[in-house]
């Protein structure tokens, strides 16, 4: 995956969230625990851990930095922190030569990261949406891509539903609903 990969996954979040702006965003996404404010925080978050990693090339362990959205900022300004710290991993993979690596549970090369941030966008979106009651679910385009790069077991199906149910967040017919996950972005 790219960073055009990731600057569209947070084109999606953004355009699908504004609208909502409005809307009481201390409620609980989805069936987390975080409110939807705090999970849009967590993708700014680990969009900008990403980018520090790819740049940094860390080989054990993240680095020592962290992204404090001020507890004030309304739901628009903190998707617009998203914008800026997704602009920052596209940046970062982009830039980086294909043979780089960083510390993620492993050795993880740029499109590993790319991949990484888009999923974190994309669920967590999915997440935000329901608990604002807005009927979302996430393009198949990325989310195959997602699925190719972190999850090379999945089972066949729609893209989306798929991603969905791997990671807990849904249905799949004929199999359980998942409680626990992991997905595979270090390289063997």
């Amino acid at each position: 995956m790219t960073g055009a990969d990731v600057q569209r996954a947070v084109a999606v979040m953004t355009a699908v969230l504004n609208p909502y702006d409005e809307r009481d965003w201390r409620v609980p996404a989805g069936d987390l625990t975080w409110s939807c404010w705090t999970t849009a925080a967590h993708v700014a978050h680990d969009l900008l851990g990403y980018a520090g990693q790819v740049a940094g090339r860390p080989e054990a362990g993240y680095l020592p930095f962290d992204l404090v959205v001020a507890p004030t900022a309304t739901p628009r300004e903190v998707l617009r922190v998203v914008t800026a710290c997704g602009v920052l991993l596209r940046a970062a993979v982009d830039a980086a030569l294909p043979e780089s690596r960083a510390w993620h549970y492993g050795p993880c090369d740029p499109p590993g990261f790319a991949a990484m941030g888009v999923a974190e966008t994309l669920l967590h979106t999915y997440d935000i949406t329901r608990g604002l009651g807005v009927p979302w679910q996430p393009p198949d385009d990325l989310s195959a891509a997602v699925l190719g790069r972190l999850f090379p077991d999945a089972p066949d199906g729609p893209p989306a539903a798929v991603l969905l149910w791997l990671t807990g967040r849904g249905e799949l017919p004929g199999r359980p609903r998942r409680t626990s996950w992991t997905w595979r972005a270090a390289l063997d």
